[in-house]
Protein backbone atom coordinates (compact mmCIF):
# COMPACT_ATOMS: atom_id res chain seq x y z
CA UNK A 1 0.00 0.00 0.00
CA UNK A 2 0.97 3.57 -0.66
CA UNK A 3 1.94 5.57 2.27
CA UNK A 4 0.14 8.92 2.09
CA UNK A 5 0.95 11.73 4.44
CA UNK A 6 -0.86 15.01 4.12
CA UNK A 7 1.90 16.91 5.83
CA UNK A 8 4.16 16.27 2.85
CA UNK A 9 1.75 18.13 0.61
CA UNK A 10 0.93 20.96 2.97
CA UNK A 11 4.38 21.84 4.10
CA UNK A 12 5.62 25.28 3.20
CA UNK A 13 9.31 25.95 3.21
CA UNK A 14 11.05 29.29 2.97
CA UNK A 15 13.17 28.22 0.02
CA UNK A 16 10.06 27.23 -1.94
CA UNK A 17 8.49 30.61 -1.29
CA UNK A 18 11.65 32.47 -2.35
CA UNK A 19 12.02 30.36 -5.48
CA UNK A 20 8.38 30.93 -6.45
CA UNK A 21 8.74 34.72 -5.91
CA UNK A 22 11.95 34.83 -7.96
CA UNK A 23 10.45 32.76 -10.78
CA UNK A 24 7.30 34.90 -10.78
CA UNK A 25 9.40 38.10 -10.87
CA UNK A 26 11.44 36.69 -13.77
CA UNK A 27 8.28 35.74 -15.67
CA UNK A 28 6.79 39.21 -15.08
CA UNK A 29 10.04 40.93 -16.16
CA UNK A 30 10.29 38.70 -19.23
CA UNK A 31 6.64 39.33 -20.14
CA UNK A 32 7.01 43.06 -19.50
CA UNK A 33 10.11 43.28 -21.64
CA UNK A 34 8.76 41.28 -24.58
CA UNK A 35 4.94 41.40 -24.32
CA UNK A 36 3.89 44.36 -22.15
CA UNK A 37 3.78 46.97 -24.94
CA UNK A 38 1.90 44.53 -27.18
CA UNK A 39 -0.59 43.75 -24.41
CA UNK A 40 -1.05 47.46 -23.63
CA UNK A 41 -1.45 48.20 -27.36
CA UNK A 42 -3.99 45.36 -27.67
CA UNK A 43 -5.91 46.62 -24.63
CA UNK A 44 -5.78 50.20 -25.98
CA UNK A 45 -6.96 49.01 -29.39
CA UNK A 46 -9.78 47.09 -27.73
CA UNK A 47 -10.73 50.17 -25.67
CA UNK A 48 -10.73 52.33 -28.79
CA UNK A 49 -12.91 49.80 -30.64
CA UNK A 50 -15.35 49.66 -27.74
CA UNK A 51 -15.41 53.46 -27.54
CA UNK A 52 -16.04 53.69 -31.30
CA UNK A 53 -18.92 51.23 -30.97
CA UNK A 54 -20.34 53.28 -28.09
CA UNK A 55 -20.00 56.51 -30.08
CA UNK A 56 -21.54 54.91 -33.17
CA UNK A 57 -24.45 53.60 -31.15
CA UNK A 58 -24.96 57.05 -29.61
CA UNK A 59 -24.93 58.60 -33.10
CA UNK A 60 -27.37 55.95 -34.35
CA UNK A 61 -29.61 56.60 -31.39
CA UNK A 62 -29.55 60.35 -32.09
CA UNK A 63 -30.28 59.71 -35.78
CA UNK A 64 -33.11 57.37 -34.82
CA UNK A 65 -34.57 60.02 -32.50
CA UNK A 66 -34.29 62.64 -35.27
CA UNK A 67 -35.90 60.24 -37.74
CA UNK A 68 -38.65 59.47 -35.25
CA UNK A 69 -39.24 63.19 -34.66
CA UNK A 70 -39.39 63.78 -38.43
CA UNK A 71 -41.74 60.81 -38.80
CA UNK A 72 -43.98 62.10 -36.01
CA UNK A 73 -44.05 65.53 -37.62
CA UNK A 74 -44.83 63.96 -40.99
CA UNK A 75 -47.62 61.89 -39.41
CA UNK A 76 -49.12 65.08 -37.96
CA UNK A 77 -48.96 66.62 -41.43
CA UNK A 78 -50.53 63.51 -42.95
CA UNK A 79 -53.30 63.66 -40.35
CA UNK A 80 -54.00 67.28 -41.25
CA UNK A 81 -53.85 66.42 -44.94
CA UNK A 82 -56.25 63.50 -44.46
CA UNK A 83 -58.61 65.80 -42.55
CA UNK A 84 -58.41 68.34 -45.39
CA UNK A 85 -59.13 65.61 -47.96
CA UNK A 86 -62.13 64.43 -45.93
CA UNK A 87 -63.44 67.99 -45.63
CA UNK A 88 -62.95 68.52 -49.36
CA UNK A 89 -64.82 65.29 -50.10
CA UNK A 90 -67.66 66.38 -47.78
CA UNK A 91 -67.90 69.74 -49.54
CA UNK A 92 -67.89 68.06 -52.94
CA UNK A 93 -70.57 65.62 -51.78
CA UNK A 94 -72.69 68.51 -50.49
CA UNK A 95 -72.30 70.33 -53.82
CA UNK A 96 -73.27 67.20 -55.73
CA UNK A 97 -76.22 66.72 -53.38
CA UNK A 98 -77.36 70.30 -53.95
CA UNK A 99 -76.96 69.89 -57.71
CA UNK A 100 -78.91 66.61 -57.72
CA UNK A 101 -81.68 68.16 -55.61
CA UNK A 102 -81.79 71.18 -57.89
CA UNK A 103 -82.01 68.97 -60.98
CA UNK A 104 -84.71 66.84 -59.32
CA UNK A 105 -86.72 69.93 -58.37
CA UNK A 106 -86.37 71.31 -61.90
CA UNK A 107 -87.48 68.00 -63.37
CA UNK A 108 -90.41 67.81 -60.94
CA UNK A 109 -91.40 71.34 -61.93
CA UNK A 110 -91.18 70.41 -65.63
CA UNK A 111 -93.30 67.30 -65.03
CA UNK A 112 -95.82 69.34 -63.04
CA UNK A 113 -95.98 72.02 -65.75
CA UNK A 114 -96.37 69.35 -68.43
CA UNK A 115 -99.20 67.75 -66.42
CA UNK A 116 -100.94 71.12 -66.08
CA UNK A 117 -100.55 71.69 -69.81
CA UNK A 118 -102.00 68.22 -70.49
CA UNK A 119 -104.92 68.95 -68.16
CA UNK A 120 -105.56 72.31 -69.82
CA UNK A 121 -105.31 70.72 -73.28
CA UNK A 122 -107.75 67.96 -72.27
CA UNK A 123 -110.04 70.57 -70.73
CA UNK A 124 -110.02 72.61 -73.96
CA UNK A 125 -110.69 69.42 -75.97
CA UNK A 126 -113.56 68.54 -73.63
CA UNK A 127 -114.97 72.06 -73.94
CA UNK A 128 -114.63 71.91 -77.71
CA UNK A 129 -116.32 68.50 -77.75
CA UNK A 130 -119.07 69.83 -75.50
CA UNK A 131 -119.57 72.88 -77.70
CA UNK A 132 -119.66 70.62 -80.71
CA UNK A 133 -122.20 68.36 -79.02
CA UNK A 134 -124.30 71.34 -77.93
CA UNK A 135 -124.18 72.84 -81.40
CA UNK A 136 -125.13 69.44 -82.87
CA UNK A 137 -128.07 69.25 -80.47
CA UNK A 138 -129.03 72.85 -81.27
CA UNK A 139 -128.87 72.11 -84.98
CA UNK A 140 -131.05 69.03 -84.49
CA UNK A 141 -133.53 71.02 -82.46
CA UNK A 142 -133.52 73.73 -85.06
CA UNK A 143 -134.13 71.11 -87.76
CA UNK A 144 -136.97 69.65 -85.79
CA UNK A 145 -138.47 73.09 -85.19
CA UNK A 146 -138.15 74.06 -88.81
CA UNK A 147 -139.56 70.75 -90.03
CA UNK A 148 -142.62 70.90 -87.86
CA UNK A 149 -144.97 73.61 -87.47
CA UNK A 150 -145.26 74.12 -83.94
CA UNK A 151 -147.23 76.14 -81.66
CA UNK A 152 -145.96 78.01 -78.69
CA UNK A 153 -146.26 75.06 -76.29
CA UNK A 154 -144.27 72.77 -78.56
CA UNK A 155 -141.63 75.41 -79.00
CA UNK A 156 -141.29 75.82 -75.23
CA UNK A 157 -141.07 72.07 -74.82
CA UNK A 158 -138.25 71.93 -77.38
CA UNK A 159 -136.35 74.77 -75.69
CA UNK A 160 -136.78 73.12 -72.29
CA UNK A 161 -135.55 69.81 -73.71
CA UNK A 162 -132.62 71.62 -75.31
CA UNK A 163 -131.67 73.29 -72.03
CA UNK A 164 -132.02 70.02 -70.15
CA UNK A 165 -129.86 68.20 -72.70
CA UNK A 166 -127.25 70.98 -72.58
CA UNK A 167 -127.26 70.79 -68.77
CA UNK A 168 -126.64 67.02 -68.90
CA UNK A 169 -123.61 67.48 -71.17
CA UNK A 170 -121.81 69.86 -68.78
CA UNK A 171 -119.10 68.60 -66.51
Amino acid sequence: MIDFNIDNYLRISLTDVILVCISTALIVLFAKHFFWNKIIALVKKRQDLIQENINASIELKEEALETKAAYDEKMKGIGKEAHAIIESAKQQANQEKAQILSEANAQATRIKDAAHEDIERDKRKAEAAMKSAISDVAIEVAKNIVQKEMDEKTQEAYVDAFIEQAGNNEW
